[in-house]
């Protein structure tokens, strides 16, 4: 089972975090946390790698949803999105929302994870969409 939605870029990657973070807003996400996995490694065990960072992504309305549904679901939540270098192009990768239901079978959950499924799949082909605003 898929559990990514990837896109693939031709920019850099400050350039591609930027674009994310403005495609994210535009689809009602706001990010509450970044970790910078790269100066991370660095710092804690000295280890070299390519530009990678997780924004974690939240819709304040749907996350209420969920957690209406299920209290547990916060395990789940924000709705992490991945930006790193990969070869030549900056890959962007989201968590599948549709992970929810199928790990936690709750049909529930189901309305919830499409709508992010909608929105995240909006934000991610926006980014690959020439003329677009971000």
């Amino acid at each position: 089972m898929r559990y990514d939605r990837t896109v693939h870029l031709d920019t850099d990657f400050a350039t591609a975090v930027s674009r994310v973070r403005e495609a994210l807003a535009e689809q009602g996400f706001g990010i509450l946390t970044e970790i910078d996995v790269t100066a991370t490694l660095k710092a804690k065990l000295d280890h070299d790698m390519e530009d990678y960072v997780i924004l974690g992504a939240c819709n304040p309305p749907l996350a209420h949803r969920a957690l209406e549904a299920d209290r547990t679901i916060g395990l789940l939540l924000p709705c992490n999105v991945v930006v790193r270098r990969d070869g030549d192009h900056t890959a962007v990768q989201a968590l599948d929302p549709n992970t929810m239901v199928t790990l936690t079978g709750l049909d529930a959950l189901r309305p919830v994870a499409e709508e992010a499924a909608r929105r995240l799949d909006a934000a991610l082909a926006s980014l690959t969409t020439p003329g677009t605003s971000v």
